[in-house]
């Protein structure tokens, strides 16, 4: 089976600072410059929800103007900070199903299942009948296609309590039954926690990608009582995530935007480590590249 390589970004709040010099648009600019800036560049790049801050139309622009520079596809879904009557102004090629922005991709070897788990006036997420009855109809009509599914929302605690969704809300009950029935789902993909996390969910696992903006403090204890003045969010470098189908499974990476300087590279100094660990895996009469890891 062909390989693909998804691209994912998250939780861009562009139009916080509104201005020509944003903070978050120079932090989705270098996440954008280095995504460019890879020796491979992804298939596609999906962008899971929290695009601005506000919903304004001058917001979207700018997220327009910003993607402007990907040459590869650009999917978006909102986030709670999102309003859908302006995203879908500003972006009317994205598709629109009964009023939500849900719908699914043929990306080559996989499909894509893009959710809308915004309910307008609140932070967390929702799922309501409609939507799970689509996501079941969508699901069922290509059981046999593996299956990436990427929303805003992630439906799990996450140990940071105060982003969690809590398993008894009535739309994560109703998205877990949709989601439990349907085995050929890799992996749920989200936004919203501002982090790089992996947990398990039924029988498969949600990946909560790095957010382009500012990232949550990794602080798992519970906020009760008086204020303590812990941190909330931090300035942690612009982040992205990775998801390479390889053909048997999908791995996920999280990666960051200027991410630190070089400390070794691929040389002749370097090869002979290189092509022992992999004649270590592969057997002592291995001839595998060590650059393409083909034969």
């Amino acid at each position: 089976m062909a390989e693909l390589l998804i691209a994912q970004i998250t939780d861009l709040h562009l139009g916080f600072e509104p201005g020509a010099d944003e903070p978050n648009r120079q932090r989705l600019d270098a996440v954008i410059d280095t995504l460019l800036a890879m020796p491979r560049a992804p298939d596609v790049m999906l962008a899971t929800g929290d695009l601005t801050e506000h919903g304004t139309p001058e917001a979207y622009a700018a997220l327009r103007s910003a993607l402007e520079r990907c040459p590869w596809p650009v999917w978006l879904i909102p986030g709670n900070h999102d309003q859908r009557g302006a995203l879908r102004a500003a972006f009317p090629e994205m598709p629109v199903r009964d009023g939500f922005m849900h719908y699914a991709l043929d990306a080559g070897p996989l499909r894509i299942i893009m959710l809308d788990t915004l309910e307008e006036g609140r932070h967390g997420g929702s799922f309501c009948e409609a939507r799970a009855a689509w996501l079941a109809g969508e699901l069922a009509a290509h059981p046999d296609r593996p299956t990436l599914v990427a929303l805003h929302h992630p439906p799990i605690e996450t140990g940071i309590g105060w982003m969690s969704a809590d398993p008894a809300e009535p739309w994560v009950e109703r998205l877990t039954a949709v989601i439990a029935q349907h085995p050929q789902i890799l992996r749920v993909i989200a936004g919203h926690v501002h982090r790089p996390i992996v947990a398990d969910w039924g029988e498969t696992s949600v990946w909560i990608s790095p957010s382009t903006a500012p990232q949550v403090a990794l602080d798992l204890r519970v906020a009760t009582g008086a204020p303590d003045g812990r941190a909330m969010i931090i300035a942690e470098p612009p982040g992205f995530s990775l998801h390479l189908w390889n053909g048997r499974a999908l791995i996920s990476h999280a990666g960051m935007a200027d991410g630190g300087p070089v400390l070794a590279r691929y040389t002749e100094a370097m090869q002979p480590v290189v092509q022992g660990m992999l004649d270590e895996r592969a057997g002592p009469q291995s001839s595998i590249d060590p650059l393409s890891g083909t034969l």
